[in-house]
Parts: structure tokens; sequence; C-alpha cells
């Protein structure tokens, strides 16, 4: 048993696969035309890690309640945490790249960690060893 894909609602399919691919560094896995349980077009994007197999699907809101939750799928918390080999070179990486963080880098007992925010505005934290 595994978890294959998580789901991330974001406004746009395509400034969400470049924030995701060109800013994080993450493989398009796939792009791939798709319809709404009423027939309507959408697309099945999924986006993951260099060598995860967990990945994450690219939702594109629909409707007020889904718009709602753009940027704040976990109530402010942070939900998703990308675990990292380097710590200070992705840091370092992802601040060039246009990533904003939103606490500066700390030593914690699990490891090193700083919080950014994904394209949608939810709260990620960059993890790395101690």
């Amino acid at each position: 048993m595994r978890i294959d894909l998580v789901a991330v609602v974001v406004k746009e399919y395509d400034p969400a696969i470049e924030f995701f691919t060109e800013l994080l560094g993450f493989d398009l896995v796939e792009d791939s035309p798709s319809l709404t349980n009423d027939g309507r077009p959408k697309r099945w994007v999924v986006v993951r890690p260099p060598g995860a197999e967990t990945g994450i699907l690219l939702a594109r809101a629909d409707g007020e309640r889904q718009d709602a939750a753009v940027g704040n799928q976990v109530a402010g918390r942070v939900g998703f945490f990308l675990q990292v080999d380097h710590f200070d070179t992705a840091y370092e990486r992802m601040v060039s790249a246009g990533v904003e963080f939103v606490t500066s880098p700390r030593t914690e007992p699990y490891g090193r960690v700083a919080v950014f925010l994904d394209i949608a505005g939810n709260r990620w934290d960059l993890l790395g060893p101690a």
C-alpha cells in the first residue's frame, strides 16, 4: 500500500506547472486532457520530485468552494514537506529562482527547516539533515 498522489488546488495549470518544474525542479509526469463529471474540459496534471514515488495532482479550482481553498488547503498550517539531501544548496537555488520563503532557515532536532509558499500560497517545509 502507498499514497500515489496528493492534490494541490491551483488557480491555473500552466503557472503551477512552471512553479513546480522550473522553480522547485520537479518533473512533469503527465499533462493530459480530461473532462469534469459534467463534461467540461480539464487537465490531469501530475508533477513529482525526481526519484519520488508520491506525486502532486495539480487540480484547477472549479467553483467558489474550490476557489476559496486555493492557498489555504490546510487552514494556514504547513501542509507539505519537501525533504532534500543538501539543504543549503536547495535553499539557495530556490531563493535564486524566486521562491518566497516566509521563515529563515533554522536548525531543529529533526533537521534544517525553512517555510516557503507554493504558487497558490500553501505553506511548505523545506527539510534537510541537521
